[in-house]
């Protein structure tokens, strides 16, 4: 079993909260995850909603299933009988005692009729994504807290791109497998959960649309969203496409990364940034091997970048200090690949090379992005295939790629 960086967080909001909510894709190990707590005595008992017994149980008479449940449990996949959720608010507001309930799921909640309503201030709420590469090597990243530290410390590389780590992805059965299983892998598990998944969450009029939809974001990874676009891409309206869309954000295959706004007296580009949330099952369902890849570089540099995104994202979740991402543009061009806001309103801007040097104009977006922060921005950096960490100037640097999961 490798371990989750996130579980300390979680073992902490279970001394303090009644309800505990872990949410993630299919596969990415909340069972595991829950169980190991169940194990360390955190919880008394586990139920799936997955089994049948307690899945019609809870379907017959959610506020019955809920009052006869004994001691602290843990709920997976609830997202299979929402109306649990109205008779859980009844109960925890009686009593409101810590680590009452671990609730899991496959699709987010929140994205479900009135569940936020239920589930806002009574829950503890954590993403679990697929495996970090810190967590696959067995080692908890500084990555994020160094970068707000006021040095940054001198750091070597290995000097090539991580295209192996790309193609391999995060799932945890899938990363131990062979490539040639792993693409198996892949494929099995695209086609039962948008079989599976999508028919209990919402009836489709053309389920082969949202595959297509799938390939089409995966394949212009940190792409603006562009509505107008897609639906000509695909033929589709825009109301089908947002409902389509909204789908594949609520079983974590993609994700939108918001733009920064902030008044710094210009116009910025609203739009969010779209990328898949596993690298691996992105790259399998285009059918792109490494040579093919590494072949494109405008796609390689896509889906490098949206690599660094999903593994800060993942960071974020158990970061040591509240930090949120962005992407940053501007009307006039400007732009900065990620955007780090972390305590009191500093700044980090990052940018994604896919090569293994960097060239001074490679900080233009950073240098601007510094003249119009002041003293809020604390460092840019821009993240490359070499070996060497180098200064390009007052708070700018040359960072290994590695630096992300090794530093």
């Amino acid at each position: 079993m490798f371990p989750r960086h996130l579980t300390e967080s979680i073992r902490t909001a279970l001394a303090e909260r009644p309800v505990v909510l872990l949410l993630g894709a299919r596969q990415v190990g909340k069972s595991t995850l829950a169980q190991a707590l169940v194990s360390e005595g955190l919880l008394d008992r586990y139920l799936t909603l997955d089994d049948l017994t307690p899945l019609s149980a809870a379907l017959a008479d959610p506020q019955g299933f809920l009052a006869g449940l004994q001691g602290r449990v843990v709920l997976d996949e609830v997202q299979r009988v929402p109306d649990l959720l109205l008779p859980l608010k009844a109960l925890v507001d009686r009593d409101r005692r810590p680590g009452r309930f671990l609730l899991t799921g496959s699709a987010n909640l929140l994205a479900l009729p009135k569940a936020s309503e239920f589930l806002v201030g009574r829950v503890a709420l954590f993403t679990l994504w697929p495996l970090s590469q810190g967590e696959i090597a067995g080692r908890r990243e500084g990555f994020l807290s160094t970068l707000f530290a006021e040095e940054l410390p001198p750091f070597q590389g290995e000097g090539h791109l991580p295209t192996d780590l790309l193609l391999r992805g995060g799932y945890p059965e899938a990363v131990e497998l062979s490539p040639e299983s792993r693409g198996r892998w892949f494929r099995d598990y695209l086609a039962t959960l948008l079989a599976r998944e999508v028919r209990e969450l919402a009836q489709l009029e053309r389920l082969s649309d949202l595959p297509r939809l799938y390939g089409l974001l995966a394949g212009r990874p940190m792409a603006l969203l562009n509505w107008a676009e897609l639906g000509r891409s695909l033929g589709l309206p825009t109301t089908t496409l947002k409902r389509y869309f909204n789908l594949l954000e609520t079983l974590f295959l993609v994700r939108t990364l918001p733009p920064w706004e902030a008044n710094l007296g210009k116009r910025l580009v609203k739009s969010p940034k779209v990328f898949p949330t596993d690298s691996g099952l992105a790259l399998h369902a285009l059918g792109l091997d490494r040579a093919r890849l590494e072949a494109d570089r405008t796609l390689l540099g896509g889906f490098l970048e949206a690599f660094v995104a999903v593994e800060l994202l993942k960071q974020v979740g158990y970061a040591p200090i509240p930090i949120r991402l962005f992407h940053y543009r501007s009307h006039t061009g400007e732009e900065v690949d990620l955007l780090l806001e972390g305590p009191g309103g500093q700044v980090v801007g990052l940018e994604v090379k896919a090569r293994g040097s960097v060239r001074a104009e490679d900080f233009r977006g950073l240098k601007a992005l510094a003249e119009a922060l002041g003293p809020r921005f604390h460092r840019g950096v821009v993240l490359y295939a070499g070996r060497e960490t180098v200064p390009f100037g007052q708070r700018l640097h040359a960072l290994p790629l590695e630096a992300l999961w090794r530093l």
